[in-house]
């Protein structure tokens, strides 16, 4: 991998020239503090892009934080001032002092800093990210020659600093990232997840923007530990034949005083024209995709996860609000493009780019998109007009499918249809289902209180809405405590409820989350074929008055190991319920939502169903079942 080779950190003109062009995909290796020697002298040098400035002097606790003993030399007419300070050691403080062209002092932090002070210090440190000894080597072959789109994706959404604490400390109790490693590498075996998902890695000042607001794309956040530790998880996590995922923000960006936000006096990183440069509603800049520098930063920053963290794929954060110039916007608030529209030409551009580089370097590493709108081919190829992303979050099933769950069974007959639309276009994109953090957040409530009914009837609701989510075609994600159910929303102050475990209800949901996401692993019908109809055949989506549902998975192979689900969404008992079936063969149930350790009534079903010659919702055959008040099946035939 390019994380371990080591180059020669001075600017040279190549370097200013393809930087300028946007093309120079290892800057990160160039900007920001490297360590080194010049003649023989060991030291640190510095280089930082601020094309504005008058003048740029490095301060540290090396210097005594002065402001005038190490001033940076201005080369080229790009804009890049760099220096090397002899004795500066790993570990050092240091900040950039910009002058502006008006003479103002901006006291910034370092753009492409690979650590950074805990918050609430704003200061970088030079480090060394190149000592580190992966052993993932055959996880990546591996990666790399699968085809990402036909692989089991079980993702789970967490966020480190609130899914374990050490109880009883005076600070937070963060676990660091070695202590997570060693913990959620066995829970995620023990749950059958492919994948983890972790949000709020890179650094950030404020806990409660969930790691949203970016001022340090280039360090992991030192809430947890060092890049050292960052790199034992991810490198843990692969040991242990399972994916990372991050999150990735390249929509917008913080105004802190440290960070981007008029780096130099000027606007550098963000559009110059306040209509474009800033979101009304989020109180942020948003990245200037026209200018090259910026291209650069950004598509260089993708590359540095991958390159020298190994990480699998980058699930990118608000993709609709770069596509479109009015998103959030109020009239007045925008400006239009040179066609008179609101697509944001040079943030299409910047993404065709983004994912070609990907996907032809690392064909393994997925490029995920949190897109909210119809905007089409968002999976397709660059090359037919597409965006180029490997996946895009479904948001649509996921708005369609919590309306749904939320209703009183007695009028989800009038909304059944929101349970089949997204069928209707599964041909459209490369799907991810998901119920994220996003949901459980804001007063939304959790997954669990979602549910109507009884205490008791919110979780047989929410075992078969699990169902239909496992059954349906496109991969799986669920943020961190609704495999247990959590009662609460999540907070990011403290940990999930792990007690909730004690109470048989809670035991019960995490147990059948279990054994959904072991069918979902074990069998390729459940994931081979997830986009278009071929891997995905309803056997009644009409039956809107019983409101029932059932379907067939079939995998590439279609006579082998296919499933048939069958899901109750009322309270009401069909003893008899016949299910039609392609075929007449023996069909064993693999899994029933109301066995009692699961937390249902625990009533003794038969194993084996031998199909009838008995023609039934337009299939040759059919099987009778004893379908339980919000009773989900799962049959393998």
């Amino acid at each position: 991998m390019a994380g371990n080779q080591i180059v020669s950190p001075f600017i040279t003109d190549m370097d200013r020239y393809l930087f300028g062009a946007g093309t120079h995909y290892d800057i990160y290796k160039k900007l920001g503090a490297h360590i080194t020697q010049k003649d023989n002298v060991k030291g640190t040098y510095f280089s930082v892009w601020a094309p504005n400035a008058s003048k740029v002097f490095v301060i540290g606790d090396f210097n005594g934080w002065n402001e005038s003993s190490d001033e940076m030399e201005r080369t080229g007419e790009i804009g890049i001032f760099d220096l090397f300070i002899p004795d500066v050691k790993e570990g050092s403080l240091y900040k950039y002092l910009v002058i502006s062209e008006k003479g103002d002092k901006l006291y910034k932090a370092d753009p492409y800093a690979n650590y950074a002070e805990l918050r609430p210090g704003t200061a970088s440190i030079v480090t060394d990210i190149n000592r580190f000894k992966w052993t993932d080597s055959s996880w990546i072959k591996k990666r790399d020659e699968s085809n990402v789109v036909e692989i089991p994706m079980a993702i789970y959404e967490c966020h480190i600093g609130s899914w374990m604490r050490h109880p009883g400390r005076e600070d937070e109790g963060f676990y660091t990232y070695r202590q997570f490693a060693d913990r959620i590498v066995d829970y995620l075996i023990d749950m059958h997840y492919t994948h983890i998902e972790l949000i709020g890695i890179a650094e950030h000042p404020f806990d409660g923007s969930w790691g949203y607001q970016v001022t340090g794309y280039y360090a992991p956040t030192s809430r947890y530990g060092t890049p050292d530790d960052f790199m034992y998880l991810v490198n843990k996590l692969h040991k242990n034949g399972i994916g990372i995922i991050l999150d990735w923000v390249p929509a917008h960006f913080p105004k802190d005083a440290h960070g981007l936000a008029n780096f130099d006096g000027g606007c550098v990183y963000e559009y110059a024209d306040s209509r474009k440069g800033e979101h009304p509603d989020w109180g942020t800049k948003i990245f200037d995709y026209g200018k090259n520098e910026v291209k650069n930063f950004l598509i260089a920053n993708a590359l540095f996860w991958i390159n020298e963290y190994h990480i699998d794929g980058l699930r990118v954060d608000a993709v609709a609000s770069m596509l479109y110039l009015d998103y959030g916007k109020q009239d007045g608030q925008w400006v239009a493009n040179k066609y008179g529209s609101n697509e944001n030409l040079e943030a299409i551009e910047f993404f065709k780019h983004l994912n070609s580089l990907v996907s032809g370097r690392y064909p393994g590493v997925m490029m995920i998109a949190e897109e909210s709108t119809a905007w089409p081919k968002i999976t397709a190829k660059p090359e037919d007009d597409g965006l180029g992303f490997t996946f895009k979050w479904n948001m649509g099933w996921m708005h369609d499918f919590c309306d749904y769950m939320k209703l009183d069974p007695l009028f989800r007959k009038d909304n059944h249809h929101k349970m089949t639309f997204a069928m209707s276009y599964n041909d459209a994109e490369n799907y991810i289902l998901v119920l994220s953090h996003d949901e459980v957040v804001h007063l939304k409530c959790s997954m669990l209180n979602k549910m109507p009914g009884y205490y008791v009837d919110k979780f047989a609701n929410l075992r078969v809405g699990y169902t239909f989510m496992m059954g349906h075609a496109g991969k799986k994600l669920l943020f961190m405590g609704q495999e247990f159910a959590q009662d609460s929303e999540w907070n990011e102050e403290k940990e999930l409820d792990w007690q909730l475990l004690d109470d048989p209800l809670h035991a019960g949901m995490q147990a059948y989350v279990r054994e959904l996401l072991k069918i979902y692993t074990k069998y390729p019908a459940m994931h081979e074929v997830d986009k278009g109809f071929g891997g995905f055949k309803w056997i009644n989506a009409n039956d809107t008055y019983k409101s029932i549902y059932s379907f067939i998975r079939n995998g590439k192979n279609e006579k082998k190991n296919r499933l048939v689900f069958v899901m109750n969404f009322t309270p009401i008992e069909r003893s008899d319920y016949r299910v039609g079936v392609p075929e007449k063969k023996k069909y064993k149930l693999l899994l029933d939502s109301n066995e009692e350790r699961f937390g249902g009534t625990g009533q003794e079903r038969e194993k084996i169903y031998q199909a009838e010659e008995m023609p039934w919702d337009g299939q040759p055959y059919s099987i009778a079942y004893p379908l339980a008040p919000y009773g989900a099946a799962v049959f393998l035939f």
